[in-house]
């Protein structure tokens, strides 16, 4: 008969096992600001670190402890004393005791007998309760020890005061019909328990779901599941199968994960691929038109859960496989009307883009749009051709040929970089036909890799007034100057109309 908890407790460890991911370290204040996010997050437990470790690190655990957060606040110790002293100099609330003892770990690693670990467990876990904390008694590689001799050390653990029991599948050998069996058998030690798994085969989650249904009622995790090697149970993906297919509650924000999770990703450095689950930029992202057409009538038809849920946003990409109904619907909402013909002008462009292995953006979209509705009207500035040189010990210069109003104008210019010595090239092309500023320029790279899509948007001034113009292209030289010209067309034609008008008056 299966006992399965009705709320789980989360203990994250991100600040520590997850630190442990090669390339990652963390300074005091970046410990700090993931700890505060964890605290809102709605976490139970947070393993702020290991005091042992350095100076460095007892500064960021001091930090962490005199924000005053809701969770308890933990720290990794060996059965040692000096660990648990520099803890309790760190004023943290628990200690996370951490035992080896699987033989492996006991003979190779330690180099001492069952026993005589069995005996610094014991020893230490008193003095730890001794000194006013809480304690966790972790066994380390426990998937990989004797069951009598786990069960028998976590007998004699609890009676010398361990409020929790933690048994660490340290790496990952358990699958999810041995991680119930395994758990369901240390629950019987009627003591809370915890479960730590590893995603050595990429069972992690799958294993501390079986160990919750097996009754463990405390689960160990990390955001976006960073950790040594392959990593450990990922907090959101855990949280969202508690809370979507188990129906078992935790204190977690779950509207809070997306937000949580990009802040890690931030901090550490690791940045996530497109596909993870629940929190990755494609985990509500749709392209097919088989799908995207059923997301629009219901969301259920191809969506598990809403990204509402969990901070996240839905969109719809653009490429070869997009269907007619979700370019009809983003050109609606963007207030753009078309008419049949038009839009089989468009569809074609994006399908002819989606060929060349380019996906549309909504910018693309609308350009896209405004460029077969004339929305821009006839170009009174056309370029011709741009040469941009540039290099370490170049001066950058851009030489150029526009068409302004039929006539064929040659400039050239120089600047602090390529893109402005482009800039400047054409503001000395326009000088006898209007005089324009630069007020503002903003970049931004759409998409990852090395052929990111950049996003151009200028604000240019003239007679008092402020135009905006954008561009997307995958040259950032040539995105800065369609976006430049499609701002100075915007004003010259405005010029122009005005003029006809004042004239016909």
């Amino acid at each position: 008969m299966e006992v399965i908890p009705l709320d789980v407790k989360i203990f994250d460890t991100t600040l520590r096992d997850g630190e442990q991911t090669p390339g990652v370290s963390l300074i005091p204040d970046e410990k700090l600001r993931i700890a505060i996010k964890l605290d809102e997050l709605g976490v139970n437990v947070i393993e702020a670190g290991s005091a042992i470790t350095s100076e460095g690190e007892r500064e960021g655990i001091k930090k962490i402890v005199g924000e005053d957060l809701s969770a308890e606040i933990c720290s990794f110790a060996r059965a040692v004393k000096s660990d648990v002293d520099s803890a309790l100099e760190c004023e943290v609330n628990s200690v996370n005791l951490v035992v080896p003892t699987s033989d492996l770990h006991i003979h190779h690693k330690l180099r001492k007998t069952r026993e005589e670990v069995k005996e610094l467990a014991i020893n230490t876990t008193e003095y730890a309760v001794d000194q006013g904390l809480i304690v966790e008694l972790s066994a380390e590689d426990a998937t990989r020890s004797d069951l009598d001799f786990l069960i028998q050390l976590f007998r004699e653990g609890i009676d010398a005061g361990a409020d929790r029991i933690c048994a660490c599948d340290t790496v990952g050998m358990l699958t999810p019909e041995k991680s119930y069996e395994f758990y369901k058998k240390l629950g019987e030690l009627d003591k809370p328990l915890s479960v730590h798994c590893h995603n050595d085969f990429g069972l992690a989650v799958a294993n501390t779901l079986s160990a919750i249904r097996a009754g463990a009622n405390q689960a160990h995790v990390t955001v976006n599941g960073i950790g040594e090697r392959a990593g450990n149970a990922s907090l959101e993906e855990t949280i969202v199968a508690l809370h979507s297919l188990y129906n078992i509650k935790t204190d977690i924000n779950t509207e809070m994960l997306y937000d949580v999770s990009r802040t890690v990703s931030r901090v550490t450095g690791l940045f996530l691929q497109p596909n993870k689950a629940i929190v990755g930029e494609n985990a509500f992202a749709h392209e097919s038109g088989i799908h995207a057409d059923g997301v629009i009538k219901k969301a259920e038809t191809y969506e598990p859960i809403t990204p509402e849920l969990v901070g996240h946003k839905r969109r719809f990409v653009m490429g070869k496989h997009v269907g007619s109904h979700i370019i009809k619907k983003r050109i609606q909402e963007m207030g753009l009307r078309i008419d049949d013909d038009q839009f089989k002008q468009i569809f074609t462009r994006i399908k002819s883009l989606g060929d060349k292995g380019k996906c549309v953006t909504d910018v693309d979209l609308q350009a896209i749009t405004e460029d077969v509705l004339g929305v821009m009207g006839e170009k009174v500035v056309e370029l011709e051709e741009l040469t941009v040189v540039s290099g370490s010990k170049v001066t950058p210069t851009a030489s150029l040929r526009l068409l302004i109003e039929d006539k064929e104008v040659l400039e050239a210019g120089i600047g602090i970089g390529p893109v402005d010595a482009a800039i400047v090239a054409v503001k000395k092309s326009i000088k006898d036909y209007a005089d324009i500023e630069l007020e503002e320029y903003h970049v931004d790279a759409i998409t990852g890799g090395a052929d990111a899509l950049i996003d151009v948007v200028v604000k240019l001034k003239h007679n008092g007034e402020i135009v905006t113009a954008r561009s997307t292209q995958p040259d950032i030289i040539m995105a800065s100057v369609e976006a430049y010209l499609s701002g100075i067309n915007k004003i010259l034609s405005t010029e122009h109309v005005k003029n006809i008008r004042e004239g016909d008056l």
